[in-house]
This record gives structure tokens, C-alpha cells and sequence, in this order.
């Protein structure tokens, strides 16, 4: 089979795609035949090496989406044929999705269901998974609270407008002012472009005073500034950062607001089928869509890994092999 091979860590061009042995699926895994993987900036931590991975040889890619080729001998609950997506792998223990063929263990893999395209699904682990832990297991979003999503052009932060609009949350975000139509048009109530000098009084504007609940990807750009944007008892769920250090330049608006900080990160989900199953549902009702804004194959991987690191598209990237 063809896989997408880093021999040792480095920039983008120590992926190649190289011909090797089609992997056997372990007693509590799955053979799939892989139909889509999206590409995350993760991805490209795993292959510099900054993130702790499986020492190379190996094969990125975190997310998939594909058909069971073969099942383990007690992998219970699927059989060959079975359309499934799921997330974690490509991470450390386990060879990735930037390839024809994966084994992937069950408990991180589930059935996806019929009429949700392949494409969306190979795209949706990584960004699906940590929008739902962020807006429902950690912030605890509920209908008619206010949230704001940093960055909601993005991966993660396209499908958090989504999720929030599917428990009938207000939504707030900020976009470059290109995207503000298309995140409307996935559920938005408000789009506020990021760089405007009053970006804070638009907020509080938009959310007739304060925000409940906020998603922020850069808390370095901003952690002072969710602060002074939150309603009181505010829970503010942070997935990353440009600067390991971030910090306030006065706590007081986080403390006279009784504001709540989780950290978290999508490796750390107890089980990451319950999120899934929840992604996926959301997809089969049409209440969630992963846009995808360009494709590629094998032989173009190094370029996607190049492309996930700009911030000139909407949605995912995604490799299809």
C-alpha cells in the first residue's frame, strides 16, 4: 500500500510517500480503508518533533474517516463493510491516516452514519472533538447563554459556531471579514472582524453586556481580554496559545466577574467515542457541517502541512488517498 513516510523529524519535506506492507489488524482493532484524513496543525507537531510522537519511521495523520477492510478478533460491534470515522491516532502509539490502509483501535473509531460524505468525516475528529469538550463537557453551554469563538474561520472554531447554535446558544464570533457571511450562514447570530480598535465594546454590544461561555484558541492575544468581555460566573475553555506564557495584565476583571478558566486539550478525553457519536449525530441531522477547503493526494502532503499553518482558508484541509 502507499503511505505517507518522515524517516526523521524536520520541515514538511521529510514527507515522502513510499510503498509498505499493508498493515494486520491487532485482536482489538480495525483494518480500514482509508477514504479521507484530515490535516491539522497537530499534525505538523508530530512531524517536527515538538510534540512526542511514535519515533519515526511512522505515518502522521490523526483523523480518519473510511470502510472496514478487516476486523480484530474481538473487535466487537463492527464488521467488514461498516463506514466508520474516528480521531487519535498518527500521535504516538499508532501508525496515521495519511495512507491507504490503518489499523485503528476501536475505542477510538465509531460507525458513521449513511449520507454523511467521507470528506467531512476524515476532517471532523480532531476539530469535532475538541469543540464539543470545550462548549459542552467544559463550559457547559446552555440554551439562550452567550458564547464567543475566537477564530471561527477555523477548524475548530467553525464547528463551535455550530455546536453552539445546535443547543440554541446566542452565538458571537470573530473572522476576518470575508468569512463573516459563511459563519452566519452556519449559525452565527453575530460576526465581528478580530482586528476592529473596539473589538471588546462589539462584543459587549453583541451580547447585550457579557458573554457566558468563550472559546479561545490564542489565549497569549487574548486572555485579558476575555476577562472584560464575560458576564458574570463566565467560563472561558483555552486550547491554545502562540506564547507558552500567557498572561493578565490586571486579574481584577477575571475575579469581579468570577470568571472560570479550564485549559484543556482533546488527548486528554476519557473516551473519545462519546464526542464522536455526538459529532455524528449533529452531522446526520444537517445541524453541522465540516466545510472543506481543498483537497489533496498522497503526493501532496508536504504542501497541506505547509497550507494548515496559513490562515488564508475556511474549514479543514483534507488528504485523500
Amino acid at each position: 500500500m502507499r503511505a505517507v513516510r518522515l524517516s526523521e523529524h524536520g520541515g514538511p519535506d521529510v514527507l515522502q510517500v513510499e510503498e509498505i506492507d499493508r498493515p494486520e489488524p491487532a485482536a482489538d482493532e480495525l483494518l480500514l480503508e482509508i477514504e479521507a484524513a484530515g490535516v491539522n496543525p497537530v499534525d505538523t507537531y508530530f512531524r517536527e518533533g515538538s510534540y512526542e510522537p511514535l519515533g519515526p519511521p511512522f505515518t502522521p495523520g490523526v483523523d480518519f474517516a473510511g470502510v472496514v477492510a478487516e476486523t480484530g478478533s474481538s473487535a466487537d460491534g463492527f464488521e467488514e463493510g461498516d463506514r466508520v470515522y474516528g480521531t487519535g491516532i498518527g500521535n504516538g502509539s499508532f501508525q496515521g491516516g495519511y495512507a491507504e490502509y490503518a489499523t485503528v483501535p476501536t475505542d477510538r473509531v465509531v460507525h458513521l452514519p449513511d449520507g454523511v460524505d467521507a470528506r467531512e468525516a476524515g476532517a471532523a475528529g480532531v476539530v469535532g472533538v475538541t469543540a464539543w469538550r470545550a462548549l459542552i463537557d467544559h463550559a457547559d453551554l446552555q440554551p439562550a447563554e452567550t458564547c464567543l469563538v475566537h477564530g471561527g474561520s477555523g477548524g475548530v472554531g467553525h464547528v463551535a459556531v455550530q455546536i453552539g447554535d445546535a443547543v440554541s446558544a446566542r452565538v458571537v464570533t470573530t473572522a476576518s471579514e470575508e468569512h463573516h457571511e459563511g459563519l452566519e450562514g452556519l449559525g452565527a447570530d453575530t460576526a465581528l472582524d478580530y482586528s476592529r480598535d473596539d473589538l471588546a465594546d462589539a462584543v459587549l454590544e453583541a451580547s447585550d453586556g457579557g458573554v457566558d461561555a468563550i472559546l479561545d484558541h490564542r489565549l497569549d492575544d487574548y486572555l485579558q481580554f476575555d476577562a472584560e468581555v464575560a458576564a458574570t460566573g463566565c467560563r472561558v475553555v483555552g486550547i491554545g496559545e502562540n506564547d507558552p506564557g500567557p498572561g493578565f495584565t490586571s486579574v481584577g476583571a477575571a475575579r469581579s466577574a468570577d470568571v472560570s478558566y479550564q485549559f484543556m486539550t482533546m488527548f486528554n478525553t476519557p473516551d473519545l467515542r462519546v464526542p464522536l457519536r455526538g459529532v455524528a449525530d449533529l452531522m446526520e441531522r444537517d445541524r453541522l457541517s465540516v466545510e472543506i477547503d481543498r483537497t489533496y493526494d498522497l503526493e501532496e502532503a508536504a504542501q497541506a502541512q505547509r497550507d494548515v499553518m496559513k490562515e488564508s482558508f475556511f474549514g479543514k484541509l483534507v488528504l485523500e488517498p
